[in-house]
């Protein structure tokens, strides 16, 4: 999962190498850590949080097929 929001949230920012994505398991929940450049935050949140919503459902979708429960935060 990790390299699938890696690979979307370069395509959404202007510095793609400055995202990070780290990734962390307990259980049988994935967390998912997000870090771009300051003026790309938007980008990946977008408007009224949108896009970070759209990118939470796909995840959403993902882990219901693995039969994992997925967060997603994006780092200040």
């Amino acid at each position: 999962m990790r390299q699938l929001v890696t690979e979307i949230v370069r395509g959404l920012v202007s510095e793609p190498g400055r995202v990070s994505v780290d990734e962390s398991r307990d259980r049988d929940v994935v967390y998912l850590e997000v870090s771009v450049a300051a003026s790309d935050r938007g980008r990946v949140i977008g408007r009224h949080g949108a896009t970070a919503d759209a990118l939470r459902t796909l995840l959403d979708a993902v882990g219901h097929e693995k039969g994992v429960a997925v967060e997603l935060e994006i780092l200040d």
